[in-house]
């Protein structure tokens, strides 16, 4: 069977005007389509990168009827083009926000969403403490899309450092792996390209990762380098700074099930190891 098809990576540096965002974010699915893309993965928090509660109360809301949706589905519909928006912040009933992810089909339609399981709390290296859990509700839910050529497993940046949701990703169908980020300049020079590389070797799968890059409006800096890795490990796109932008791959999705009989780790079980 013909699973041959190209897949698109978009590099922003997105600030805090929704509509400046969603001019970029056209202009590059645009080309990104120009060039072939029958699908294009955006960056964590395309279209407002907020910097305060402030910011989220401004420009976040409900997910129905929601505008920046509905450009979105423009965008998507008049490229006829499977778009990826790899995280938007939606307003939650309990008064906090979702970190969603969203795909749309080439008719405009909303497919699915996926909101991001694993918060980003943490205090990174030269850099100032962040508490993502302060305004975001975490998802509870693993997602999986079926589209015409391959089936697309979601995660959002901070989930990357999960093995595990990876794993039952893949062992649900997944054979290309959504990785949507904003990694700090720090963390990203550190640990970016292993950990990428390492989810794709571990679960035999290709992975695209659309990175933020840049110093931002809301005062943070992002490490970029968005990639595409094919399901040996190897880099087969890499946009090799935080500039904006975008990379595009050809992929054969045959090579999933060709990586994955070499090296069967998902037919695995878990052992149960004894305390001593």
């Amino acid at each position: 069977m013909n699973k041959l098809t190209k897949i698109a990576a978009i590099q922003m540096c997105s600030g805090i005007d929704p509509n400046k965002n969603l001019a970029i974010l056209e202009k590059l699915v645009v080309a990104a389509k120009k060039a072939g893309a029958t699908y294009v993965l955006t960056p964590e928090m395309s279209i407002c990168f907020a910097g305060s509660s402030a910011d989220l109360a401004k420009h976040a809301f409900v997910f129905e009827n929601n505008s920046d949706i509905a450009k979105c589905s423009a965008i998507a519909k008049n490229n006829k083009v499977f778009l990826h928006i790899g995280s938007l912040a939606i307003k939650a009933p309990a008064g906090k926000y979702y970190n969603r992810s969203v795909l749309f089909s080439p008719t405009g339609e909303i497919i699915t969403h996926y909101d991001k399981i694993h918060l980003f709390d943490a205090n990174p290296p030269n850099d100032r403490p962040y508490k993502e859990s302060d305004n975001y509700e975490r998802g509870n839910e693993i997602i999986i899309a079926e589209l015409p050529k391959f089936k697309l497993g979601f995660s959002i940046c901070y989930d990357l450092r999960f093995p595990s949701l990876y794993n039952e990703l893949c062992q649900a169908g997944a054979e290309i792996l959504a990785i949507p980020a904003a990694f700090t300049v720090p963390t990203g020079k550190a640990h970016w390209q292993v950990l990428l590389r390492a989810r794709a070797i571990e679960t035999g799968s290709f992975v695209i990762a659309a990175a933020q890059g840049g110093n931002h409006e809301n005062g943070r800096a992002t490490y970029g380098h968005s990639m595409i890795i094919n399901p040996w490990g190897e880099i087969v796109a890499n946009m090799n700074n935080d500039s904006e932008g975008f990379i595009i791959a050809d992929i054969d999705i045959n090579k999933v099930d060709d990586a994955r009989k070499k090296i069967p780790t998902l037919t695995k079980k878990v052992v149960s190891f004894v305390k001593r």
